[in-house]
This record gives C-alpha cells, structure tokens and sequence, in this order.
C-alpha cells in the first residue's frame, strides 16, 4: 500500500500536475506576502515605539503645538527679553531653573538685560525645586520656555521672536556617578543638545555671543596643581567629564568654521541656596539634619578628598563677566565673515578644602552631629581633588570670588532651614 505521502509526490497526469503546480506556487506566494505582512507590522511597531520614546523625552514641546504660535505666548517672551538698562544685553538662558541657571538669570533681570529662560524641567532630581525656583523667576518678570534644547523646532521658533545679542547655555546632565546609570542622558544633553542649540546661534541673524558651562572635570586624571587652562585635558576619568570635553571641541569647530564668538566656563564645584539635591553639601545637610548617617569618601592611603568649592554669587559675577566681555560673533545667517573671539575660563575659589572640614562647617551651622561612614572611593569617576589657577579668569574678566566656604555654608543652611520648613532640626 501506498502512503499518501507517497501518492503526493508520485508524477501525476501533465494537467493534474499543472493544477498542483499553480497552487504550490498560490500557496507559496501567500507565505511569502504573510510573512512580509509580519515583518512590515513588526516595523511598524518599532517606529511607533520610537516615535513614543522621542515625543515622551520631547512632551514639553510636541503636546501643545499651538501653544508656540498663540499671541499671549509670543507676548510673554517678548516682554521677558525687554532691554530696560542703556546698552543692555538680551539673554537666552538654557537650563534657566537650574542651579546657577536661577542665579544668573535673576542677576542679569536685575540690572535691566532681558532675559529668557529655557528649561525641560527633567526628573534628574525633584522636579518640585525646579518649579519653586521658575516660581521665582517668574515673580521677577522672567519668562520659562518649557522646552528640550533637542527640539531645533522650538529653539528657532524662539530665535524668530527675538534677535537675542547673547546666549548663556546652561543646561546639561550633570553629576559624574548618574553616568554610570544612565549614560545615553549624557550624551542626548551634553553633545547633540549642544549641537542643537549651537546650530540654530549659528543660523541667527544676528549671531549672539554663546558662553556655556563647561566643568572642571575635563581635567580628569590630571595631577599638576592648581589647574591652569593651559593643562591636558585629554584623559576624562568619568563619561560627564567627557561630554564636557566634547563640548569643548564642538564648540570651537562652531568658532572655527562659523564666526561664533564663544567663552566655555571651567565651574568649580559651585555650592550656596537653591542649590542640587544631589551635591554632597546638599545630601549631607539633609541626612544630618534627620539624624541620617552620612558616606564620607576617602582617596588611596586615607588621604581626604579635596575640592575647591565655589560659591554661586562668586560663579555669577564670572557669568556675568563673560557676557559683558565675550565680543561680537562675525557670522550673519552662518556664513563666517571674520574671526570671532574663542575663551576658556577656570571659575573658581583657589582655596580647596577637604570633605572632613566641610562635614565640620555644616555640623557647626546645623548645630547637630554626623553620623560619619568613612569609605574609600570607588571607581566611579570621581577624582580626588580639584584646585582652580583663576589667574587668566582675573585679568580678562575680572574675575574675583570673595566668598569662603564657611560664609557660604552658612548661607546656604539658611536657606535649607528656611525652605525645607526647619524648625530645631525638625519638620514642621
């Protein structure tokens, strides 16, 4: 007997097998486009998934697009950019509810330049502080874009309403162990945000004047002190410190090829009011203050770590001072007519102090005692000591920090006690 298996494959009859044949090949033709089906939902997956990915990192600027083109919008940021003093300066300031973003925008509003702010207000940390701080500025007549410096769309709508003489670029990722983390944050913020919103300075007519915030980390493993401009700053010992250096790179192709005038700042560990949660001085007043043990890193050898801690008004008046001094960019629409002035500065006190003398300070303003867990420091980008030569800073801008670290502190515990609801160490 036969199996039908074999009857299948046996030679059938010429017509028999025509039919057969058509319908191997109808058959073969249907998996063929099944599969294609497959394939092309699968993709069309993906896409949607990326599409969700971009427009949630982007909700700021994609969930309300008519919000950009109303006239009451428009009106607010033209009115935040008002010039109220004689030769004046008009400021877009990224990363405006930050930390120093906060304090140079107010400086700037105070002495009648314009300002307009520009932030996405990540949850890198509470968010809640960001807003306080928007608050803030909005209670002195300065404007927020709530927006990602990744988004060309709404950075040229901004640059179409305002013909801004300066930009102070401010916003990054910050903080060198969340690296390790999120890594992807680094280089979304530091490098292609950079490029952004150095592209549309660029194709502004006029070009402002762009000064960015670099970071003292760019020093990395160097061990030459007090770090002077001048010194290598080719081995990053985190990928924070290398995004700066990046940042420095790009910037200066941007100068090169373009005409922009620009001034990267060096910040040395800037502490005082409003400051970041995630700061050592920040987090060790909290845990202190909730009777909290501390972690105290120590380098190789029980050697204390060291940094020359810089207070905010201090890294204001350099701020300032580079806006006032930055030069004019020589481009129109981004075609170089001429050189443009290219600058780093070191921003920073000259004066650094160990980790235990800063434990110290906060234990005498807190009027309580640590609970100190000394460990040595891991490997995690963190380097030892920082100790800023301010020297160049000085005598091209004017730079001098007047503020050592125990008036600081006590201003900053101040603040803490007073917006945290502190009442004798306690909530109230």
């Amino acid at each position: 007997m036969r199996s039908s298996e074999d009857e299948y494959v046996f030679p059938l009859t010429p017509g028999k097998f025509k039919i057969e044949r058509a319908h191997a090949i109808n058959r073969q033709f249907h998996r063929c486009t099944s599969t294609l089906i497959l394939w092309a939902l699968f993709l069309i997956v993906l896409t949607a998934m990326y599409i969700s990915l971009f427009t949630s990192g982007n909700h700021c600027l994609s969930s309300s697009p008519s919000l950009y083109d109303s006239v009451e919008w428009q009106k607010q940021v033209r009115d935040s950019a008002q010039i109220r003093r004689s030769n004046g300066l008009s400021v877009l300031v990224t990363g405006a509810a930050g930390f120093v973003g906060t304090h140079v925008s107010l400086a700037l509003k105070k002495r009648g330049d314009g300002v307009v702010g520009l932030d996405n207000f990540n949850d890198y940390y509470d968010p809640s502080l960001k807003k306080a701080r928007m608050n803030l500025l909005n209670s002195h007549g300065i404007f927020i874009v709530e927006g990602d410096i990744n988004d060309a769309r709404i950075l040229a709508k901004v640059f179409d309403i305002v013909a801004f003489t300066h930009v102070m670029h401010l916003a990054a990722q910050a903080g060198v162990r969340y690296a390790m983390e999120n890594p992807h944050s680094y280089i979304h913020s530091n490098v292609a945000g950079l490029v952004t919103l150095l592209e549309a300075s660029k194709s502004a007519n006029p070009q402002p004047a762009f000064v960015w915030a670099s970071s003292s980390s760019v020093y990395g493993l160097n061990t030459k002190v007090p770090f002077s401009e001048s010194d290598r700053t080719d081995r990053p010992a985190s990928l924070y410190a290398a995004t700066k250096k990046a940042g420095e790179g790009i910037t200066h192709t941007y100068n090169h090829i373009y005409g922009l005038s620009i001034t990267g700042l060096r910040f040395f560990t800037v502490y005082g009011p409003w400051g970041r949660p995630d700061m050592a001085y920040f987090s060790f007043t909290r845990n202190i203050l909730q009777r909290k043990p501390i972690t105290v890193y120590r380098g190789k050898n029980g050697v204390d770590l060291a940094r020359d801690f810089t207070y905010i008004d201090d890294i204001v008046k350099g701020c300032l001072g580079s806006l006032d001094t930055s030069g004019k960019s020589t481009g129109s629409g981004g075609k170089k007519r001429g050189s443009a002035p290219y600058r780093i500065f070191n921003l920073g006190n000259t004066s650094p102090v160990t980790v235990p003398t800063l434990v110290s300070i906060l234990e005498k303003h807190l009027k309580a005692k640590a609970k100190q867990n000394v460990v040595e420091m891991p490997g995690n980008g963190d380097v030892p000591f920082t100790h800023a030569n301010i020297s160049l800073a000085r005598r091209e801008i004017g730079y001098k920090p007047t503020t050592d670290l125990e008036t600081g502190l006590k201003k900053f515990v101040s603040w803490y006690l007073s917006y945290y609801g502190y009442n004798q160490g306690k909530l109230v």
